[in-house]
């Protein structure tokens, strides 16, 4: 049987973007600016932990919450003893690849997990080969599978850099994490 006890952290992490996202309402997204990831910058280094908590607006914080509690719950559900070890390592490669590489602005938003999510659980299916992980990553592609355009340079305003980089860094978590959390 399933337990509830194992989708906890994603409640408590979607708590805290939501708190921060109401403190960042009501100083005008100051803390985007104090904790926000710029790229080459030391003072935005910090942004790496920081950048998935931050959101430009509540629109883009509301609509990071639905793939969030998507593929949060797949990682959940099939990946439950490599959750938290998948997701610091796509927070912190994608975010030093977007502190290395992104455009020259202040990158806020939990996108960079979403599609780290998105990159290590098709990975996964794909690297260890069994039947749960390989059925959640060929329904994540048909579901999901459009996001992938979103790694491409094309819409102002948004850091496909946190996206690639994410994405690149969920692939890489499946691999080096293969086969150590065998489908609880």
């Amino acid at each position: 049987m399933l337990s509830l006890g194992r989708f906890y952290w994603l409640a408590v992490l979607l708590g805290v973007i939501w708190a921060v996202e109401l403190v960042n309402i009501a100083t005008g997204y100051v803390l985007n600016g104090w904790l926000g990831l710029l790229p080459r910058s030391l003072s935005g280094l910090d942004g790496v932990l920081f950048m998935p908590f931050l959101h430009g607006s509540f629109g883009h914080a509301a609509a990071n919450t639905i793939p969030l509690v998507v593929l949060g719950s797949l990682v959940a559900i099939t990946a439950q003893r490599l959750v938290l070890m998948a997701s610091l390592i796509i927070v912190a490669l994608g975010g030093i690849g977007v502190w290395l590489f992104g455009a020259a602005a202040i990158h806020v938003g939990a996108s960079g997990l979403i599609f780290g999510w998105f990159g290590f659980l098709v990975a996964r299916g794909v690297v260890e080969k069994r039947a749960v992980p390989l059925f959640v990553a060929l329904g994540v592609v048909l579901f999901y599978g459009t996001m992938i355009w979103g790694v491409l340079p094309g819409q102002p305003g948004v850091s496909w850099e946190s996206h690639f980089f994410g994405c690149v860094a969920g692939v890489f978590a499946a691999y080096s994490l293969r086969n150590s959390g065998q489908t609880s």
